[in-house]
């Protein structure tokens, strides 16, 4: 069995089953913690939901904190945008997605999921330079940047790949996707867990802060 076969077999469907049970374990221990009983009711009638709805109403920082959080804010989510449409919205991406699901749409032309990946790569890059020049202000430890690294190599081997620099094709496009196994593997056990469990946290955040007559 030759790398890119490896790669393309076993170690992609590997992670992917890692990646699903990870995270259904995961939330399924969140779900089913107990919890005490609500002995105050919220000061709106409609906390409830109210809570939910700071799942969106969250997304961008108060006024108070744009300008000191502005740069971090809108590079993040240049990142998590354009590695979004890089994972759904490329056609060998695409291919990958029918062959385990049967869905399929179309796809973006090359040249824009090019830019794409370069753009979500250098936004990566900057919000990392960002942390690593004010790290009394970040407080990062050497498992964000493990995670940074993780989550880097994909969008780079993929974009090497492409652009057949530096090994052969067929080596760089085994390397991209065992880069991509890696990150589904290790995405249930890091921080990238964030991607689900910012609607939890959100929402409970809402829910306590409807307790105390706070506007959300």
């Amino acid at each position: 069995m030759s790398l890119l076969e490896f790669a393309r077999g076993p170690a992609i469907h590997a992670s992917l089953i890692i990646l699903v049970a990870g995270i259904f374990l995961r939330l399924l221990g969140v779900l089913v913690l107990t919890r005490g009983a609500d002995l105050s009711r919220p000061r709106d009638a409609f906390g409830n939901f109210k809570g939910y709805r700071t799942v969106f109403s969250r997304a961008w920082p108060s006024s108070e904190f744009t300008t000191t959080t502005i740069y971090q804010t809108v590079m993040a989510y240049v990142f998590h945008i354009s590695t979004l449409l890089v994972v759904v919205a490329i056609v060998p991406h695409i291919e990958f997605i029918t062959s385990l699901t049967g869905l399929s749409w179309p796809g973006l032309p090359n040249f824009i999921g090019v830019a794409l990946g370069t753009i979500a790569l250098a936004s990566l890059i900057a919000l990392i330079l960002r942390r690593l020049s004010n790290p009394a202000v970040y407080n990062s430890t050497l498992g964000d940047y493990v995670t940074w690294i993780i989550v880097a190599l994909p969008l780079l081997t993929g974009l090497m790949a492409f652009a057949h620099v530096g090994l052969r094709y067929e080596t760089m496009l085994a390397l991209h996707i065992l880069s991509a196994a890696l990150l589904f593997a290790y995405m249930p056990f890091s921080k990238l867990m964030h991607a689900f469990w910012f609607i939890f946290s959100r929402a409970q955040s809402g829910l306590a802060y409807a307790h105390k007559g706070v506007r959300i």
